[in-house]
């Protein structure tokens, strides 16, 4: 059962507004720019992980240049957070909020286009994770900053999560916008609880110092 194309639509647009604002805030944090830096990184943050995915699966041109939409909801998402950036000392906590709603939904969308095209169950995971976190390690590199999929608190894995019950949904043939909401919801609430109590996937020891 392939995943509804208006309902893949909705989730892709609403995935590119929430990461526009998110990642373009996220840039403001790092970084002093001017409107046309805080547009351009909001919009690197929107659409990156897409054009990403759409490559890897052959979706060329990418949906992002196909579909007139996604450009300028992108754009309004990075206006916007230049629009209010005097209030970015406030905004802690929405830009959490943002980035981990943008995050579900594009690993929800990731996942369910890379089935559509007819990938394995194993690699739509894969790549709804990529589409989840790849304009954000775009955003990161453009502001020479270490990726947050690398070491920020749950990143990659909350997309996983996301993109798996995406793909067991539409493997089951029940998916829909219930099921929908349940993935994108798993994805948004395992990564606000990695920033809430600072959890983070597994890294290596440090070795003892020399004698």
């Amino acid at each position: 059962m392939a995943a509804q194309p208006t309902l893949l639509l909705a989730l892709d647009l609403c995935g590119t507004f929430v990461f526009a604002l998110g990642g373009a805030w996220t840039a403001l944090r790092a970084v002093r720019l001017d409107i046309v830096g805080v547009v351009t990184l909001g919009m690197v943050t929107a659409i990156g992980g897409g054009i990403v995915r759409d490559v890897l699966i052959g979706a060329v041109p990418p949906a992002t240049f196909g579909d007139w939409r996604y450009l300028a909801v992108a754009t309004a998402g990075g206006l916007i957070a230049f629009g209010s950036s005097r209030w970015l000392h406030r905004l802690s906590v929405p830009i959490d909020v943002f980035d981990a709603a943008g995050l579900g939904l594009f690993a929800v969308t990731g996942a369910s286009k890379a089935l559509e095209y007819g990938l394995g169950p194993g690699q739509a995971v894969i790549l709804g994770a990529i589409t989840g976190v790849g304009g954000g390690t775009l955003r990161d590199v453009l502001v020479r900053q270490v990726p947050a999929v690398l070491h920020s608190e749950l990143y990659a894995i909350p997309a996983m999560i996301g993109a798996g019950i995406t793909v067991a949904t539409i493997r089951g043939g029940v998916y829909g916008p219930a099921a929908a909401v349940i993935a994108v919801a798993a994805c948004f609430l395992v990564r606000l609880l990695g920033v809430v109590f600072g959890l983070n996937a597994p890294a290596p020891r440090k070795a003892p110092p020399a004698a």
